[in-house]
C-alpha cells in the first residue's frame, strides 16, 4: 500500500525548531478534511475513525489533528476509498501528468497561502508556518474543488 504523506517526513528534516509537530501535517490535514467531507474516504478508516470523523465534521478538530491523533500522521491508500485514491494519485502526489498540465496540491497549496500572505503584506517563514485553522482550510478548499472538477473532466467522469 502506497503512503501518500507521512508527518514524520517533515519534522525528521527540516522542520523549523519551535513549531509543534502538528505544523507538519497542516497540508495533508487539509486534503483529508477535504476527502472525509466528500466522503472519499475508506470503510474501514470511517468504522476506525467514527467518533474522531464526527468530531472533524462538526470543526471541534482540525484536519492535522486528526492525522497526528488518530492515523499516527500517516495518510495512505487504505485512508481513501476508490474515487478518492484515483484523485490523490492524480493530484496529491507529486510530479503526475495530472500535476504537470493543471497543479499539484503541493503547488496550490504554496501559492495560495504565498499569495493570501503577500495581500496581507506578509510572508511565512516556512511551509510550516501556515497556519491550522479552519479560515485556512475553507480557502484550501476552494482551490482542491476547482481541481476536482477539471480532473473529472480530465478523465472523462463528467
Amino acid at each position: 500500500m502506497s503512503t501518500y504523506d507521512n508527518a514524520s517526513w517533515h519534522y525528521g528534516s527540516d522542520f523549523p525548531e519551535g513549531l509543534p509537530e502538528k505544523n507538519s501535517a497542516t497540508h495533508t490535514g487539509m486534503f483529508l478534511n477535504w476527502c472525509i467531507q466528500r466522503d472519499f474516504i475508506s470503510e474501514e478508516l470511517k468504522e476506525d475513525a467514527e467518533e474522531a470523523i464526527e468530531s472533524l465534521k462538526r470543526r471541534e478538530i482540525t484536519g492535522a489533528e486528526f492525522v497526528m491523533e488518530i492515523m499516527d500522521g500517516k495518510f495512505s491508500e487504505y485512508d481513501l476509498n476508490n474515487m478518492g485514491n484515483s484523485f490523490a494519485k492524480d493530484y496529491y502526489k507529486d510530479d503526475t501528468d495530472f500535476g504537470n498540465r493543471f497543479s499539484s496540491f503541493a503547488d496550490d497549496y504554496v501559492n495560495l497561502f504565498d499569495a493570501h500572505a503577500e495581500e496581507k503584506d506578509y510572508e511565512y517563514e516556512t511551509f510550516y508556518h501556515i497556519e491550522d485553522t479552519y479560515e485556512n482550510y475553507d480557502l484550501m478548499k476552494q482551490i482542491i474543488d476547482h481541481r476536482f472538477e477539471e480532473w473529472k473532466e480530465y478523465k472523462n467522469l463528467n
